[in-house]
């Protein structure tokens, strides 16, 4: 899976809309843990490739590191990209930072054999 500033975690510090919207406005613990994805990583969860900009602050990091934390304590291969700026949605998806990520994405699912690599035919 390929993961752009992603809403992991339903806990303390999260976007608030994204919590609201899917839990309510006073969602118990037991609610909150089962909807946040960094609880849920298995040995059996897909492998990731993660890309967030330090500077984002709609979708803080820490959702992105809270995940790729918990996939490579599972032993799930998975990547975390932190791009130095671009903040939420990566400077209008356009520019260095765009570019990196999708670059980076694309070396990542050529290594893990999910797309063919550059160059190469299908």
């Amino acid at each position: 899976m390929n993961l752009v500033y992603p809403v992991i975690t339903m806990g303390r510090g999260t976007h608030g809309g994204s919590r609201t919207n899917l839990l309510g406005n006073t969602p118990d613990d037991k609610l909150v843990t089962l909807f946040s994805n960094e609880t849920q990583v298995t040995a059996k969860t897909p492998p990731a490739f993660l890309a967030h900009a330090k500077d984002d602050t709609l979708v803080v990091p820490a959702n992105s590191r809270a995940f790729y934390d918990a996939l490579r304590a599972r032993k799930v291969p998975a990547k975390y990209l932190e791009l130095p700026s671009g903040g939420h949605g990566l400077n209008g998806y356009q520019g260095p930072m765009w570019d990196a990520w999708q670059a980076e994405s694309l070396a990542w699912l050529a290594e893990g054999k999910f797309v063919p690599a550059a160059g190469q035919n299908k």
